[in-house]
């Protein structure tokens, strides 16, 4: 079945990086785009970074652009998001995706940026 298991979130400094990764099994993994999103508490869950299935074309939120990268390793099954200069409005579960016939998501990791 398709799985979708998300790692690496923690507590981190502002300014600070973590390096989110989900791995992903029972589909395959090269021929889909992947995608993060992230949900803030009391807010929705938002789009923060796409990536086609090759990792030729990525796509970001305004808000993370120039401090978040997407990348992708086939060969292993997984994305990932680098995250640098982090800000407290970045804390938020963050959430790996790919379309199939539906959507599937992850369970999500947790990030919180505080001093």
């Amino acid at each position: 079945q398709v799985q979708l298991v998300e790692s690496g979130g923690g507590l981190v400094q502002p300014g600070g990086s973590l390096r989110l990764s989900c791995a992903a099994s029972g589909f395959t993994f090269s021929n889909y785009a992947m995608s993060w999103y992230r949900q803030a508490p009391g807010k929705e869950r938002e789009l923060v970074a796409s990536i086609t299935s090759f990792g030729g074309i990525t796509n970001y939120a305004n808000s993370v652009k120039g401090r978040f990268t997407i990348s992708r390793d086939n060969a292993k099954n997984t994305v990932y998001l680098q995250m640098n200069s982090l800000k407290p409005e970045d804390t938020a579960v963050y959430y790996c995706k790919t379309s199939l016939w539906r959507d599937f998501w992850g369970q999500g990791t947790q990030v919180t940026v505080s001093s």
